[in-house]
């Protein structure tokens, strides 16, 4: 999915004529902190709630500062990228440019966040498995398949590089159609991939309780 096919049409977009007192109704009324300034087909900036809260009213747009007239993004840029460009920015609303720079329109970030959580299938049933790797390491289809051998599927993944929180390794996120991976989780470790976290609703066996429960059963006796 690219930038121009979440462009919301009802958002309000300002013209250098607009007023101040123009601008706050709108953002008041769409819950939004941010407008973009657009005259004709060029984009000027963005304008936000903190900067016009304490201008007059009846004041232009013109008579302002904009921010932001050379942050945007292209229509037919992927989702991710359009996500990294509004959260550099710390944005509300991200303008859309055609490939020759017109304005298109604006994406809400809010929306753009829903439709992402849609696509990683954040909304569907199932476990969530972490993975640290090494680059080296890494091989998603060999992953894959080696869930997939125990009728799982990866219904989505996310890669994030080490830092100093993650000790520097590499983690692999896995979203999987299934509540119970206790086999998943066996046939991984079997394989020598370090398991961080797993996460569902029914519980999750490793190989390692499987041995500490046999112990207690040992002991027991």
């Amino acid at each position: 999915m690219l930038a121009k096919d979440i462009i919301n049409h009802v958002l309000p977009i300002l013209k250098s004529s607009d007023t101040v007192g123009d601008a706050l109704g709108w953002m008041e009324d769409y819950k939004v902190g941010q407008l973009a300034i657009v005259e004709d087909t060029e984009y000027r900036g963005l304008i936000s709630q903190d900067i016009l809260i304490d201008a007059d009213e009846s004041l232009p747009m013109v008579a302002l500062q904009p921010e932001c007239p050379d942050v945007f993004v292209l229509e037919n840029q992927h989702l991710y990228e359009v996500l990294a460009q509004s959260q550099k920015f710390d944005l509300e609303v991200i303008a859309v440019l055609d490939h020759e720079h017109h304005f298109v329109g604006t994406i809400l970030v809010n929306e753009l966040l829903n439709e992402l959580t849609k696509k990683l299938g954040s909304q569907e049933l199932g476990a969530i498995i972490e993975i640290a790797i090494s680059n080296r390491d890494y091989s998603l289809s060999e992953i894959s398949r080696l869930i997939e051998a125990n009728d799982t599927k990866v219904i989505s993944s996310y890669y994030t590089s080490g830092d100093e929180s993650s000790n520097y390794r590499d983690i692999l996120t896995l979203k999987l159609n299934r509540r119970d991976i206790s086999p998943v989780v066996a046939t991984l470790e079997r394989f020598e991939y370090h398991i961080i976290g797993a996460y569902a609703f029914e519980p999750i066996v490793t190989p390692d309780k499987e041995r500490f429960d046999m112990l207690m059963r040992y002991l027991d006796l």
